[in-house]
């Protein structure tokens, strides 16, 4: 539209001129007439071109606002597109945001349970301590109660021999009167007794034996069996109580080892290959009543320097119900058996780090809170006032070869069983150590297990399952 208006406009501007002067050199007038004509039509002149000179003036700025008219819907458009690509950054920026946000809130949350769990151990582990200081004090008390009555006791000991060389002494002097008689007795008449008299019998001393009664033979003997004056009594204390120490190898309930490939039949076997948290396998239907005793046994062999999690059992209200947790930052060879978080014994198992088949039975009762741990058929650990009176509840999530941070999940590598095993039941009762035995060396499986390897219902990752005839062809 601005185009054909400016053309006309300078079309006229450029024949207005012409014309107005053609028109009044044709016209014929006196001087006197046309001066003050022309004059005007001068001063007509310079007004139209001042005018002309307005209008182009005028025309040139249209369009140079034209174009910067243009220039600014160029920009702007621009400009609106490089706000959209800052939008949709800005969107990009906010979703990662989002997800690192999410990221760190579920680690805070997962470093803050670990906290709370960190600090319960420490709680327990302090109540242990004072638990052992006060059971030590008990036991030098004891120890004390014990030197002193071995103190009397060797008193008592010391005037018995003192009594007893008094009786030796007076024993002697009768039976120097004795061969004194028999010798009068002898030069009266050899081989014969005067009429009416009988040999005479040493006097006894009342309340002391005769010389040859067995009770004074008896004595001798002890008092020569009996040891020096000055010997210091023998310690007789026992073990603190609530704790006891594993028999040696003379005891009754120590076996030497069978070779691993002896036992046969030990049902299926899986195979760990490595720690990562995929690798996992659920015991279904888990427990379906709650536990004030259980037996837990299985042949283990470990593939890493540390013993992982064997076993995990948690619940909606507590991660750690049941738990036989280990790691790689404790004591090598050593794991935690944990009853209701977070009371806890740490059991050694040092022999389970050879690389070879080992079977374990780990056995508790809430009678005395009782626990035994045996390692082929060897008592190894045990001890009492552990969850007294306590029970296991029902309905939690049972899992082999992790450690639950929540139900059914919260697994760490660092706590992920490395290995294999095979054989593994679950008893709602305490094993005697006769069936322990007959279970380690594949002679009877013991009745009554609610739970078995059979039942792991989903097993997850690279875990693998197996089945072979002896423990010596399993992998």
């Amino acid at each position: 539209m601005g185009c054909p208006r400016r053309k006309t406009l300078c079309l006229f501007l450029i024949f207005a001129p012409v014309y107005l002067h053609g028109a009044l050199s044709q016209e014929a007038s006196p001087a006197g007439q046309r001066k003050p004509f022309f004059e005007r039509l001068r001063r007509l002149e310079e007004q139209f071109r001042r005018f002309q000179e307005v209008t182009l003036t005028h025309l040139q700025g249209l369009a140079s606002n034209y174009n910067l008219s243009y220039n600014i819907d160029t920009r702007f458009q621009s400009l609106a597109q490089d706000t959209q690509a800052v939008a949709l950054a800005v969107n990009q920026s906010q979703a990662t945001l989002q997800s690192d946000l999410s990221h760190l809130k579920t680690w805070m949350q997962k470093t803050r349970r670990r906290s709370r769990k960190v600090d319960s151990r420490l709680l327990a582990l302090g109540a242990a301590l004072s638990e052992r200081d006060r059971q030590r004090t008990q036991e030098g008390k004891e120890r004390e109660a014990q030197r002193d009555a071995l103190s009397s006791l060797a008193l008592d000991l010391r005037a018995l021999q003192d009594a007893l060389a008094r009786l030796t002494h007076l024993v002697q002097g009768q039976g120097a009167r004795l061969a004194a008689l028999e010798g009068q007795l002898q030069v009266a008449g050899p081989g014969t007794v005067a009429p009416g008299l009988t040999p005479a019998q040493p006097p006894t001393l009342p309340g002391h034996p005769s010389p040859s009664s067995p009770r004074l033979q008896r004595g001798r003997q002890v008092l020569r069996a009996s040891p020096a004056t000055g010997d210091p009594p023998q310690d007789f204390a026992g073990h603190p109580q609530g704790t006891r120490a594993p028999p040696g190898p003379s005891s009754q309930w120590a076996w030497p080892p069978e070779s691993p490939g002896e036992t046969c039949d030990v049902g299926p076997v899986l195979v760990f290959p490595n720690a990562s948290t995929q690798n996992v396998a659920f015991l279904s239907p888990g427990l379906a009543s709650g536990l004030r005793a259980l037996s837990v046994c299985s042949w283990v062999r470990m593939a890493s320097g540390h013993l992982g999690t064997l076993l995990s059992y948690a619940t909606e209200e507590n991660d750690n119900k049941l738990v036989l947790h280990g790691r790689d930052s404790l004591v090598p060879g050593s794991i935690h058996f944990v009853i209701g978080d977070p009371a806890f014994r740490e059991l050694p198992l040092q022999p389970l780090l050879d690389g070879r088949w080992h079977h374990v039975c780990i056995i508790w009762t809430s009678t005395l809170g009782r626990y035994w741990v045996h390692v082929d058929r060897r008592l190894v650990a045990t001890g009492s006032r552990f969850r007294e009176g306590y029970e296991i509840p029902p309905g939690g999530s049972l899992v082999l070869g992790q450690e639950q941070d929540s139900m059914g999940g919260g697994f760490d590598s660092s706590e992920a069983f490395v290995g294999s095993m095979a054989g593994l039941a679950i008893w709602d009762r305490a094993l005697v150590p006769g069936e322990v035995a007959k279970l380690a060396t594949g002679r009877e499986v013991p009745g009554g297990a609610i739970l078995t390897l059979a039942d792991a219902q989903w097993v997850g990752g690279f875990v693998q399952r197996a089945n072979c005839s002896c423990l010596e062809l399993c992998p």
